[in-house]
């Protein structure tokens, strides 16, 4: 079953459980900034869309708290332009 988006503060990583898989995304805080260094999915939830829900929790947990985003993983850049998520570049 598929949970919603955690932030995991100890690791510095957004998670998304699906199944007994983990997709998740690595930043760091920097200031009122998340810096999103690398996105990850396991080879088997790629093109499931797993890696884009995660993104979507990732988003909403940055506009919760009123952060911007500086996307520096190539993945996390690419789907912030097609979801036209301007409003939370840094």
């Amino acid at each position: 079953m598929e949970q919603a988006v955690t932030d995991n503060r100890t690791m510095n990583r957004f998670e998304l459980a699906v199944g007994n898989r983990t997709v998740y995304a690595d930043y760091r805080r920097n200031g009122r900034t998340l810096v999103i260094s690398y996105v990850e999915a396991p080879p088997s939830l790629r093109g499931t869309g797993a890696a884009g829900r995660l993104m979507e929790g990732v988003m909403e947990a940055a506009r919760a708290e009123g952060l911007k985003i500086l996307p520096l993983c190539s993945y996390a850049a690419l789907w912030m332009r097609r979801n036209r998520q301007d409003d939370l570049l840094a």
